[in-house]
């Protein structure tokens, strides 16, 4: 059984009772506030992940907010949304990111130079999202709602590190096996095919540089499960594109020390699958692109590198040759494990990804900054009652 620990804490599943860890955040309940946020759009309550999710947490005794980020484009939607997740026992704060008082809210800010409207999409959802948690919550649980193995011991895993006081965590990020049920086969084709052999790679040229260690210590590195504390919440800056994970590792790296962070394991984990896409624009493409620019930029401003067309080159036959390894060794794995493995298809994945290093990292070098949205405690420094306000709109829209 592995016991290897990393550059930041990993905690294992060797035998965690979710019990005990539960009897523990019931008996500091009432001096610990917690929250579970989740950015959904409307669509995805007409699939089964949500309604899963739901039916867990409504027996989560030790979660004391559930806030909503929905993205909803008529009030008829919003208004369902409200009626989907009444069942939750908990308080339940639905934020309407399309409402007329949130938008005049936001509109505000704008005058003053900070301009969330500007932005759309998961990042967007996320950073409201936060600015209600932060209010609210003392730890705040963060993840999709797309997860198909949802368990109870979710939240209870990604939360206890945090409440436990002598551990002085500050933030514990999930990792976990892809695998899809039926036929059983290994998912999480991005970080296997692309970003896994795309670190080795730039560590081959940069050398073992403390960011890039820092992130090869991440067993899934773009896990979107994650459990926070509030006053990391407000010093975060949010990017607005699917290199949401990696930027948010970077700020991490920025605002904390190393051993105040930890990853924990939650098992076999599936959720909703994308296509590779037919363009960069698409798919698993767009996402991979996206990952590059943002570890570029990251790399570039955490370390002394500066960086060339050069270093894409390079980088293009490092990350192959590095790559076709893993995929001989995920097929010696899978073989072993009885799982279905298409070799030829995941080599055609990578041929793929390969070819996003090029046309990424040339639209790197034409727009080498990112659009972010700043950080809470920016945002409170322009309007000090901001969160105040916006929980207040979700009040009163489901008033309304």
């Amino acid at each position: 059984m592995d016991q290897k620990q990393e550059r930041i804490t990993t905690i294992h599943d060797f035998n965690l009772d979710p019990a005990t860890l539960e009897n523990r955040l019931n008996l500091v309940e009432k001096s610990y506030i917690s929250a579970v946020l989740i950015p959904c759009l409307y669509e995805e309550l007409k699939r089964p992940a949500i309604q899963g999710i739901c039916s867990v947490l409504s027996t989560c005794n030790f979660i004391n907010y559930i806030i909503v980020v929905i993205y909803a484009k008529t009030r008829n939607q919003y208004e369902e949304s409200i009626r989907f997740f009444e069942v939750l026992p908990q308080q339940v704060i639905i934020l309407w990111q399309h409402s007329p008082r949130v938008l005049e809210l936001l509109s505000g800010l704008k005058g003053q130079g900070f301009n969330p409207l500007a932005m759309e999409g998961k990042g967007k959802a996320v950073w409201l999202g936060l600015g209600i948690a932060s209010l609210l919550a003392d730890g705040i649980v963060l993840h999709d709602a797309d997860i198909l193995t949802y368990d109870r011991s979710y939240p209870l895993k990604l939360l206890f590190p945090l409440v436990e006081t002598e551990f002085d965590i500050a933030v514990n990020k999930a990792y976990y096996a892809r695998l899809s049920p039926s036929p059983a086969s290994l998912n999480g084709r991005v970080v296997r095919l692309f970003l896994t052999p795309l670190l080795d790679g730039l560590v081959d040229i940069f050398g073992p540089c403390r960011y890039l260690l820092y992130l090869q210590s991440f067993r899934y590195p773009l896990a979107g499960e994650l459990a926070l504390t509030r006053e990391l919440a407000l010093n975060v800056r949010i990017p607005n594109n699917w290199g949401l994970e990696i930027e948010f590792l970077a700020e991490l790296y920025r605002n904390l020390s190393e051993k105040r962070i930890a990853q924990v394991d939650l098992g076999v984990f599936d959720h909703k699958h994308q296509l590779v896409g037919e363009a960069l624009d698409q798919g698993l493409q767009k996402m991979a692109a996206d990952i590059l620019g943002s570890l570029l930029r990251t790399l570039c401003e955490l370390e002394q590198v500066i960086l060339t067309l050069d270093h894409i080159h390079a980088l293009r036959v490092k990350f192959k040759r590095r790559g076709q390894d893993y995929i001989r060794q995920y097929f010696i794995d899978a073989k072993m494990n009885g799982l279905t493995y298409d070799r030829h298809q995941e080599e055609g994945v990578l041929e793929t990804f390969e070819k996003v290093i090029l046309e990424a990292g040339q639209r790197y070098f034409a727009q080498p900054i990112s659009s972010q949205i700043g950080n809470w405690s920016r945002a409170i420094a322009v309007m000090p009652d901001l969160r105040e306000q916006l929980f207040a709109a979700t009040q009163l829209d489901r008033q309304g």
